[in-house]
């Protein structure tokens, strides 16, 4: 990652838990999460704010990498080693990704460009090199 953008990003995720999301809790319009997953080389802990969505009381972070052709890192992590933390606001919980496939990934993502128009060119930039992942975070009990 370029040392500028991981300066950020760990001053954002210090900001964020720092205040309980009061700042860092939103971005652009869109509300934002802390995601920590483990690295899927290093098996370190990794936290990145990411922007959320709800619908219907579930929770889904888009992995779009601002319409890169590769996935993001944390999407990788997650992959590797499913069982994520979720911060939002003050609140911070065990989840476990879901991506949604078919018909039930077209209806969020219908809502998602519907709230954030720049994620349907973040699709139109990957060119169907790849499908960007809808992940729905599933709560689960702690351990």
């Amino acid at each position: 990652m370029n040392p500028i953008l991981k300066s950020f990003v760990g001053l954002h995720v210090k900001l964020y838990r720092a205040t309980s999301g009061k700042f860092g809790g939103s971005m652009a319009g869109g509300k934002v999460l802390l995601l920590t997953t483990k690295g899927n080389k290093s098996g370190k802990e990794r936290t990145v704010p990411v922007m959320f969505f709800e619908i219907d009381g579930r929770r889904f972070v888009i992995a779009s990498y601002g319409g890169s052709p590769a996935h993001p890192a944390w999407f990788k992590n997650m992959q590797a080693s499913p069982d994520v933390t979720v911060q939002v606001r003050e609140r911070c919980y065990p989840a476990r990704p879901d991506v949604i496939t078919g018909d039930e990934r077209a209806r969020v993502w219908k809502h998602v460009i519907g709230q954030m128009p720049r994620f349907d060119a973040y699709e139109k930039k990957v060119g169907g090199v790849r499908e960007i992942p809808v992940v729905e975070l599933k709560e689960t009990p702690a351990s």
